[in-house]
């Protein structure tokens, strides 16, 4: 069975894709998912401008060349959000690049006591890991 299904792939528009379901499956032809999400079933696997990912499973692609959509989000290593019965999908981002940003981002420097009345600068701290704990009374 056929039917029209919103796709969503992060923070990109919303894409009306024709789908089958079979079973607990959702499958997109693997043209639709292209247009939608950008990741083009190449024989080396998934593909997206210069990166491919192998299809290390080999129920993500059906004989007749649909690709179930939970098996590829698994494949791409992101999470999916999917509701067949509301005929929706989001697909998020990778975790990996979620993370990058924020391995990249540096808090400002500030001076603090501590308990103790000793002065504390964050700079002293530069690539190690800590906890800073703060409160507000409001």
């Amino acid at each position: 069975m056929h039917r029209g299904f919103t796709l969503l792939d992060g923070g990109q528009a919303a894409i009306d894709v024709p789908v089958a379901i079979d079973g607990e499956g959702v499958l997109v032809g693997a043209e639709d998912l292209a247009r939608a999400t950008g990741w083009v079933l190449k024989p080396e696997g998934l593909c997206r401008n210069d990166v491919c990912v192998p299809l290390r499973d080999p129920d993500v692609v059906t004989p007749d060349g649909h690709v179930d959509l939970a098996r590829f989000a698994a494949a791409l290593r992101r999470p999916l959000a999917l509701d067949a019965e509301e005929s929706a999908a989001f697909l998020g981002t990778a975790a990996t690049d979620r993370a990058e940003p924020l391995r990249n981002l540096e808090a400002p420097d500030f001076t603090l006591p501590d308990l103790d009345g000793r002065m504390h600068s964050l700079h002293e701290h530069r690539g190690k890991k800590i906890l800073l704990v703060a409160y507000a009374s409001w």
